[in-house]
């Protein structure tokens, strides 16, 4: 083992006994490289966050540029910031007129935490209604919202006042009580495995939230930035919520969050109490510059377009009688493949001839696919001939 892995063994904090140890040394594009120079298609991109690829150079011209100009300054909020003022205009011009006020945020969690607060403090209400198998960050806060508890058990006791519901489950909107702050819900739910809105389910829900007086929180954060064939997944369903969760794409690879709402609903934060809501590195301004890069390429070239084209070729070639159901929500994408002993080995077996995939927190049959929207036709057909391998290599394993 080389002094480098070592060294992230004994002084990283580990996430897990089964850690991938890929000691990378370079990215771009589609591939990452390790420490021998062999390449890997990244078929995760980070888990949904590059999705302009690795390294594009818009986004490395634009932080480069802000670094050259200045750092952090003080807490967000307190200085006019031109890359924080051009996203968030830039943002506010791409979202439907009722979301007009961003607050920036260092990922998804703390994105999540914020628009909690906002919910209660905007209704004056204490009750918050999230799905089951959904995944809103590991704060605790957001960690609150997560069920089942596989994840969140040791940490007990999380926030009180939590309630759940299933997705898609029309019978359980009734739960929604003029008692409810807000709803949190993924407008596709990745983490139980890409799981789609059926039956006009989100239509349903506005209108129950709006029934009640709950604000309906859209949490986008791995749904958003083209990944699912439009720059937002709502703009599928014709439904827009009171708030909007962003993160993971939104910074191109630096790491960057936000929530957004209307300015009625988001002045609540700046008084009785002022500071109601504070963070020193939110909208840091080179996180901030890179995100305006990305998201500028994004609706620029209308890179969005070309998702579902993608993911049709992804479905084509992934044909095995071993692969039981290939879901997607246009790049997001999920190939159920059975136990997770023989998944894994699925995935160790990519992994070894050169493909990055992996698993879902709450489904772990199914392989993830969520790739770089810039992949090129040839790295897919690539990806594609990998992982059919490696199912057909697996079960010749098993075979007498």
């Amino acid at each position: 083992m080389s002094t480098l892995r070592r060294q992230f063994l004994q002084h990283l904090a580990q996430t897990s006994d089964i850690p991938m140890l890929l000691q990378i040394e370079s990215a771009k594009g589609s591939f990452l490289y390790d420490s021998d120079g062999k390449q890997y298609l990244d078929l995760i991109a980070g888990i949904s966050v590059s999705v302009l690829g690795h390294g594009h150079p818009d986004v490395v011209a634009a932080v480069k540029a802000q670094a050259d100009r200045y750092l952090h300054t003080l807490v967000y909020g307190e200085y006019v910031l031109s890359p924080q003022v051009e996203l968030a205009s830039l943002l506010a011009s791409l979202l439907p007129s009722s979301l007009d006020s961003v607050y920036f945020t260092n990922s998804g969690s703390e994105a999540t935490e914020g628009a909690m607060k906002l919910a209660k403090r905007f209704t004056g209400r204490a009750e918050i209604i999230a799905c089951r198998e959904a995944y809103h960050g590991s704060t605790q806060g957001a960690a609150s919202l997560m069920w089942p508890t596989t994840f969140t058990q040791a940490y007990h006791p999380l926030l009180p006042g939590i309630r759940h519901i299933s997705f898609n489950k029309e019978e359980d909107l009734e739960r929604i009580t003029p008692a409810t702050a807000c709803v949190v819900v993924e407008t596709v739910q990745a983490e139980a495995g890409v799981r789609l809105p059926q039956n006009a389910y989100l239509e349903k829900l506005r209108k129950r939230c709006t029934e009640v007086g709950a604000l309906l929180v859209f949490d986008e954060i791995q749904a958003g930035y083209g990944r699912t064939g439009s720059l937002w997944a709502f703009e599928q369903y014709g439904v827009v919520p009171d708030v909007l969760l962003l993160a993971k794409g939104m910074g191109g690879g630096m790491p960057i969050g936000a929530f957004v709402a209307s300015r009625e609903v988001m002045q609540v934060l700046g008084h009785e109490p002022p500071l109601g809501h504070i963070t020193t590195f939110g909208g840091h301004p080179v996180s901030c510059a890179a995100a305006l890069a990305t998201l500028r390429f994004l609706s620029e070239n209308r890179v969005w377009e070309q998702v579902r084209e993608k993911a049709a070729l992804f479905r084509q070639l992934l044909v095995h009688p071993a692969i039981r159901e290939v879901r997607n929500a246009g790049l997001l994408m999920a190939v159920e493949l059975g136990e997770f002993d023989f998944l894994r080995k699925v995935i160790l077996k990519c992994v070894e001839h050169g493909v990055i995939t992996d698993w879902f927190l709450f489904n772990d049959q199914s392989l993830r696919i969520a790739p770089p929207l810039t992949i090129s036709e040839g790295e897919i057909k690539m990806a594609c001939t990998v992982i059919v391998e490696a199912i057909e290599s697996v079960l010749g394993s098993h075979r007498p």
